[in-house]
């Protein structure tokens, strides 16, 4: 399913117009994206947890010289899921 689909879905599910839908995902999509910039967790009971991780620096390869390279330390956003949505994807 792609944004537009979603769109269609919901815009079908809540009765609301896909202008009014697309609106209230794309300000769900910002409002998560800002908690995750500030570092903040977003949790949604029953669905999961946007989250940011750290990684660590490490080594790597380049796979076209394999030359080690060095990968930078990084921040990075992630998604738990909750324990509803793991019984509904696995029913």
């Amino acid at each position: 399913m792609n944004k537009a689909e979603l769109v269609k879905a919901m815009a079908d599910e809540t009765g609301l117009s896909q202008k009014d839908a697309e609106k209230a995902l794309n300000s769900f999509v910002n409002q998560v994206s800002s908690a995750l910039e500030q570092k903040d967790k977003v949790q949604l009971i029953g669905f999961g947890t946007f989250e940011t991780r750290e990684r660590s620096e490490r080594t790597g390869r380049n796979p076209q010289t394999n030359e080690e390279i060095t990968i930078p330390a990084s921040t990075v956003p992630a998604f738990k899921a909750g324990k509803a949505l793991k019984d509904r994807v696995n029913n």
